[in-house]
């Protein structure tokens, strides 16, 4: 199923309702480094970000380094950022508080 990019107003207003989330210089993506207090805390939050990824058929590109996760969230079939990034970043952002 195809999905509408989002115009640079819309990725704008995105990203002041997001937390620290930054845009690619392509304007394609946008990325985050989330940073947990153990390896245990930041496995649970990908473990918890996975489970609504695939729920909503929409999953990150991401890494984890003992306490860190690099995220970067793009929509590739519509070669840019869809309403599917942001609200993944929103959930990653809401469960990033609880860990």
């Amino acid at each position: 199923m195809p999905r509408d990019r989002l115009t640079r107003s819309e990725i704008d207003g995105a990203l002041q309702e997001l937390n620290g989330w930054t845009l690619a210089e392509t304007g394609d993506a946008i990325s985050r480094q989330f940073r947990f207090a153990d390896f245990a805390a930041a496995f649970g939050f990908m473990a918890e970000c996975a489970v609504y990824a695939e729920k909503i058929d929409h999953h990150p590109e991401w890494s984890n380094v003992y306490r860190n996760v690099d995220v970067r969230l793009t929509t590739h079939s519509a070669k840019g950022l869809t309403e599917l990034d942001t609200k993944l970043a929103s959930f990653m952002d809401k469960v990033a508080r609880r860990h």
